[in-house]
């Protein structure tokens, strides 16, 4: 070899050390999010929010003096391959936490790799409840803090009597109408007067479905939808809905899963009194909110583009998951798992989320009326924060089940028979 090939040699030899050095000295940060598919409606906005907060934390220096590096993958709604694309944020590309996953089903999907990998999620959606890992932290509503909550509403301040409960066909619909069909017959809610409905994701053609609705609904008792119906079906549903005549006076609609951003690809007008149950709406006038808002706008390069719940679900983990790691000062998954239980941050409504020791938040349960520019106006709130309880008071699996990571170190510890019957600190 000549002496300048050997010069070029080990410079390239230098410039790859020195890139394995720069490397090691950035904290990873995983984004897992559908940029494809059926949910990209709602999960590409999310993959932006952490792409700011990871933009944001760097303008402060980093965590712990290092530089984040957010790694983004595209599990492109479909399930199996979140699990793959997990297991490669934790395996090959060794991140240090992952923001992600949008339905339960890529969330039970990605389990597993967390469990086994010991990586470390924060999940942002509202979801079914019944689980609680060690490798999750659940920023999103548990269903006290929305479901519960939204069928109080419609029964107690709107008098419904009989009741559609509309779901996409997998896991947070079936589990969240169970609780559901629970807890109104608990109320004395007959069954002839519970109609439960599912569709496929993506589901377009809707006249038949909303034909039936409206037929139950012509029985004399006021009538009212518990919609968990996700991502772009959202969009042909509410479409229907108006070409069928059906207002929110007549069988009014509350929605889980429909935001700001799912309304801003329909026109609200024919929308407008419909309602969702949410623990945050960009409506909301707070310093706090108005600051995250001009945040967004600057970051993303459009003053027309909305913030909605999971948006504020991921900011509020993400500044967790910062005061975390500088607790514990490093970024080992247990430690820092350990050094979130207790920590509180500002949420956007003007109050404290507060990390509970079943990987849960304190927060505002918010009913918003949508209006005609498609935001919505809320029409009634928790007077406190609600602490989100991992497992229902209303299934009879359920309802002896405490999660509790720091005295019982179990997710699923049964308090009739003293047992931790799952994942449990070792």
């Amino acid at each position: 070899m000549t002496s300048f090939a050997r010069r070029l040699a080990l410079a390239a030899t230098g410039a790859l050390l020195a890139g394995m050095a720069q490397a090691a000295d950035t904290i990873k940060v995983g984004v897992l999010h559908s940029l494809s598919g059926t949910m990209a409606i709602s999960e590409t906005t999310l993959k932006d929010t952490v792409l700011m907060l990871v933009d944001e934390q760097n303008k402060k220096g980093g965590v712990l003096g290092k530089p984040l590096e957010a790694v983004v993958v595209d599990p492109a709604s479909n399930w199996p391959l979140f699990a793959e694309k997990a297991r490669e944020l934790l395996s090959k590309e060794q991140v240090d936490v992952v923001f992600g996953c949008w339905t339960s089903v890529s969330r039970k999907s990605v389990l597993p790799v967390f469990e086994e990998l010991n990586g470390l999620l924060f999940y942002p959606v509202q979801y079914e409840g019944e689980e609680s890992s060690k490798n999750v932290f659940y920023t999103g509503a548990a269903p006290n803090q929305q479901a519960i909550p939204a069928v109080d509403y419609f029964m107690n301040e709107l008098g419904i009597e009989r009741w559609v409960l509309a779901g996409t066909d997998y896991v947070y619909p079936r589990t969240t109408n169970k609780i559901l069909e629970a807890y109104l017959k608990s109320k004395g809610v007959k069954d002839e007067d519970i109609m439960i409905n599912y569709t496929p994701f993506g589901h377009s053609d809707w006249q038949s479905i909303v034909a039936e609705i409206k037929q139950f609904g012509a029985a004399g008792k006021k009538t009212g939808v518990v919609s968990t119906i996700n991502g772009d079906a959202n969009v042909p549903f509410y479409k229907e809905l108006a070409a069928q005549g059906i207002k929110a006076e007549d069988i009014p609609v509350v929605a889980f899963s429909v935001g700001e951003e799912e309304l801003s690809g329909l026109d609200a007008g024919p929308l407008v009194g419909h309602l969702a149950a949410w623990n945050y709406f960009m409506s909301v006038d707070t310093p706090q909110n108005a600051q995250f808002i001009e945040q967004w706008h600057s970051f993303i390069g459009d003053s027309k583009r909305v913030t909605n719940d999971p948006m504020e679900a991921h900011v509020i983990g993400f500044n967790m998951w910062v005061k975390a790691v500088e607790k514990a000062g490093t970024t080992d998954v247990d430690a820092v798992a350990d050094a979130m239980i207790g920590i509180e941050v500002p949420n956007m409504t003007g109050g404290m989320a507060k990390m509970l020791p079943n990987h849960h938040l304190t927060k505002p349960v918010l009913i918003g009326e949508i209006q005609a520019d498609g935001q919505f106006e809320t029409v009634w709130e928790t007077d406190d924060l609600v602490p989100g309880d991992a497992w229902s008071d209303y299934l009879p699996g359920s309802k002896d089940i405490e999660a509790d990571w720091v005295s019982l170190k179990c997710g699923n510890y049964n308090t009739i028979t003293k047992k931790c019957s799952g994942q449990n600190y070792e």
